[in-house]
């Protein structure tokens, strides 16, 4: 019975897996060559790649100079509220990304907070400025959980002893903490790039999608589609396929190391 169960469990596991790999296969063989080369060599690609690479390096940066600190307070210190803080911060997770991305329009609209940036000459809703607070507000949460589970892996030892030795907190946390969570680090800037990279309905709704103004790689999939033009959104889902399986690769051999 043990080996029956045993066996069932794997040839799900197989069968999940060969569907899902039949589905990107599809996805690579099915279109031709030329028509993905024509594809990337238009102005269209290549302004969605730039766009999206760009932003998503900003969001990315951005992410791991507010996340890090943040995930590290509430890994390691108690203090009022902690609780529907770390549950607010995980709200973009479990809520669709279409949601955020109204919750942002709004903010950002006619809201004091949207008054007081465009009278500082910043505007955020259907703007490049847009595509980078969306993609920050969609990767966060990941690369916090990341980080957060590794502060909590490490020892408040190591930084007792440190602090003993006469070392400050902010020089503690660099120079014995940080490199401690080094490979957790490193794992929550890849999640967070892929994600920005990744980020649609979000995008979307605060940043518009607009044809060659705020559109990136995931708007150029769903507008070509809805235009019929086949070759270009294959040609972003590739580009999309790509980054998300490097991303994966860079995770699980973090992962190994650690």
């Amino acid at each position: 019975m043990q080996i029956g169960f045993k066996h069932l469990c794997i040839m799900i596991a197989i069968v999940i897996a060969l569907i899902l790999f039949s589905s990107f296969l599809c996805l690579i063989v099915l279109p031709s060559p030329k028509e993905i080369i024509e594809s990337l060599r238009s102005s269209e690609m290549m302004f969605s790649l730039k766009l999206t690479l760009i932003s998503a390096l900003i969001s990315t940066i951005l992410v791991m100079i507010v996340g890090t600190p943040a995930a590290y307070a509430l890994a390691r210190f108690s203090f009022p509220g902690k609780k529907i803080i770390m549950t607010i911060l995980d709200l973009p997770i479990a809520m669709p990304e279409v949601v955020l991305g109204l919750a942002l329009l709004l903010l950002f609209g006619k809201t004091p907070l949207g008054t007081f940036l465009k009278y500082l000459g910043i505007r955020v809703v259907f703007t490049k400025i847009g595509v980078v607070v969306a993609e920050f507000f969609t990767a966060l949460p990941y690369a916090m959980r990341t980080l957060y589970s590794t502060f909590e892996t490490i020892s408040a030892r190591y930084e007792l002893v440190a602090r003993s030795l006469g070392y400050g907190a902010f020089e503690t946390f660099m120079k014995i903490t940080l490199p401690m969570a080094r490979s957790g680090i490193i794992a929550a800037l890849v999640i967070a790039f892929a994600r920005s990279v990744g980020t649609f309905g979000t995008v979307l709704i605060l940043a518009g999608g607009t044809y060659m103004v705020t559109e990136t790689l995931p708007v150029t999939l769903y507008l070509n589609m809805s235009y019929g033009n086949l070759g270009m959104a294959i040609t972003s889902g590739l580009l999309l396929l790509g980054v998300s399986f490097i991303t994966i690769y860079m995770v699980e051999r973090l992962g190994g190391r650690t």
